[in-house]
């Protein structure tokens, strides 16, 4: 099994984690960890960060309102 020392928020100190064995066949390399200690879960997994790009050229402010007539 897989073991790493990480933050535990539940003991509140640094704690060795451990993988469990995983059932969804990730051998090895399951983002579930388990704490030492008291048995608290965490997921650790990569952050995806999507990011809409505006074409060039266009504005971001908001078109001006006109005074009723």
């Amino acid at each position: 099994m897989d073991e790493r020392d990480m933050f535990c928020a539940t003991c509140a100190t640094e704690m060795p984690f451990e993988a469990p064995p995983c059932g969804d066949g990730h051998d090895g390399d399951c983002p579930e960890l388990l704490c030492r200690g008291c048995g608290a879960a965490v997921l650790v997994g990569p952050i995806v960060v999507r990011a809409w790009l505006r074409p060039a050229g266009r504005s971001v402010a908001p078109q001006p309102r006109r005074a009723a007539a």
